[in-house]
């Protein structure tokens, strides 16, 4: 196999730091050349088409395709310690809104990286600009929600939530400049296609739907570096399985880097779902400790 490569000219104290800003924190075959053979079924084969054009609908696709079931970690590693936040939950790519439950993991003192003892899953609620979770800890009243403006973070809540918002991480893709087509391979019984490359935050932003260009400028401005390098694996349909970013930036000033992995699983395409944000009176006005 030939690895075909395309250019477009064009430490835990330090992860534990990022929950004042929201959960987390992260305490976080060869190519064608182009043309437009089929598959010989009539459609169209993703193998015909250049990596950087797939990569750069890869979110015009999943918003035709509606909805999708999503499973999602994010993973980093500092001062010798490794933790992993975990989500599960469905999303809908037309109305960009997803919920999700996600479980974070706990310190040596037994607590999670919001500060609770008791170590219950939050509930996030994804929106254009916006991210909703309940279950919050540190002092929040079990019935309220937190709500925070993505487009105010730094990183655009690429990190913060412990998620990264599924149509974000797909448009991010936008930005590929540097991808190279790394073969076949099968993932959960579906053959798709995997690409590794690079995307750059600021031209992702330039490229990206109104819906998502508020938080990707707010990370391209926050992020010590604006290179991410990806993973992205394609079904026959062109549709997002998987992918994989991985962030650096910076807790404060004078902190060292952290690197996060962040990874996306889709699957269920076509799934019904309904995401009712919660009423303003629902919505948690006080300060939020930090355990």
């Amino acid at each position: 196999m030939v690895v075909q490569q395309y250019r477009d000219g064009g430490g835990a104290r330090a992860v534990r730091a990022l929950a004042a800003a929201g959960v987390i924190a992260v305490t976080a075959g060869c190519l064608g050349g182009g043309g437009g053979a089929a598959d010989g079924s009539g459609r169209r084969s993703v193998a015909a088409d250049r990596p950087i054009d797939l990569l750069g609908q890869a979110a015009d696709v999943l918003v035709a395709a509606g909805g999708a079931e999503t499973r999602t970690s994010m993973e980093t590693a500092a001062g010798g310690t490794r933790v992993t936040i975990r989500g599960q939950g469905s999303y809908d790519f037309r109305k960009q809104m997803g919920a999700l439950r996600v479980v974070l993991p706990k310190d040596p003192a037994g607590k999670d990286a919001a500060g609770a003892e008791d170590h219950r899953p939050i509930t996030e609620l994804l929106a254009p600009g916006a991210l909703y979770m309940k279950n919050r800890g540190a002092g929040v009243p079990d019935d309220k929600w937190v709500r925070i403006d993505t487009t105010g973070l730094k990183d655009g809540n690429l990190v913060t939530g412990g998620v990264t918002d599924p149509m974000a991480a797909a448009e991010l893709l936008r930005g590929a400049a540097d991808v190279m087509y790394a073969g076949k391979t099968e993932l959960a019984g579906v053959t798709v296609h995997h690409y590794r490359g690079v995307a750059d935050l600021g031209r992702a932003a330039r490229a990206a739907s109104p819906q998502s260009r508020g938080a990707l400028s707010a990370a391209a401005k926050g992020f010590s570096k604006d290179a991410v390098p990806f993973d992205a694996y394609l079904d026959e349909d062109g549709r997002l399985r998987k992918v994989r970013h991985r962030f650096t930036f910076s807790s404060d000033a004078r902190g060292p880097e952290v690197s996060v992995v962040s990874t996306l699983l889709l699957y269920g395409f076509g799934l019904p779902v309904t995401v009712t944000l919660p009423d303003e009176d629902a919505i948690y006005t006080g300060e939020i400790r930090q355990g």
